[in-house]
């Protein structure tokens, strides 16, 4: 006998019960539009189930909430759970929501597992410092708004190009310079290793310790034409590359 392809609600809701009743419950289905429902004494817990995870599942299972002291959310695992596309995410968010959650499994004979991945519990949120620094630090970098929201397969203007085009444009006004030279006309605490990774291929070593601009780059600062006729304009208030390092970036930054 070969498993069915497509597993449905219903077929899970026979090795649920069974999985339920082998824990004290008592076991109910289709109540007040609840798949499953589950009482043992004072304690009511409630199970939603569907073949995927969606979006209708999780408002359905977040409005028994209201009722229920615990909600879970059933879905079938066909495959290792490693394979289903965003698993980890997908946890985070039912943990997120005190949501538990239940996965039920077939054999060849539909005889079903059922496990319970996580039970519902309250939900403390930590805030991971090393992501919201690394989210204000690409702000701060930032000279402006240029990309869109929401768009793919475009090149994004992030604070490292941003920095790329500032120190392109200073060698399109002074020639041949210096990490330190670029330091001191505000390129900041990044631009050896800027220079020496060459991400974009804009630059060139013409002699040890002295960069200047590959002939390729002209081509690549006409494509972020708004932000480098912003870096001349900064750069138009210089005359000269200071002795000390007094430019700050802030300054040299178009705001």
């Amino acid at each position: 006998m070969q498993m069915k392809k497509d597993i449905c609600e219903a077929d899970m809701y026979l090795p649920i019960c069974e999985y339920l009743k082998e824990q004290g419950y008592s076991v109910y289905s289709e109540v007040k539009n609840c798949d499953v429902t589950a009482v043992k004494g004072d304690e009511l817990i409630v199970i939603e189930m569907k073949k995927s995870m969606n979006i209708s599942l999780l408002i359905q299972a977040t409005n028994r909430q209201k009722a229920a002291d615990s909600v879970y959310v059933a879905i079938p695992l066909l495959n290792n759970r490693r394979k289903i596309k965003n698993w980890n995410g997908i946890c985070y968010l039912l943990r997120r929501l005190e949501l538990g959650l239940i996965t039920v499994s077939f054999n060849s004979h539909m005889k079903g597992k059922v496990e319970v991945a996580f039970h519902p519990s309250q939900f403390k949120r930590v805030t991971n410092k090393k992501m919201r620094n690394s989210i204000i630090r690409e702000i701060s970098g930032r000279s402006g708004d240029y990309n869109v929201g929401g768009s793919c397969r475009s090149k994004l203007v992030t604070a490292y190009r941003e920095m790329c085009i500032y120190i392109a444009c200073c060698f399109e006004k002074f020639g041949p310079l210096s990490p330190a030279q670029l330091r001191r006309l505000g390129a900041g605490p990044k631009t050896t290793s800027i220079l020496s990774k060459n991400y974009y291929g804009w630059f060139e070593r013409t002699k040890r310790g002295v960069y200047n601009l590959h002939p390729n780059a002209y081509d690549c600062l006409k494509t972020y034409s708004s932000i480098a006729e912003n870096c001349r304009k900064r750069l138009d208030e210089i005359n000269e590359i200071p002795k000390n390092n007094n430019v700050s970036r802030t300054n040299m930054t178009v705001r």
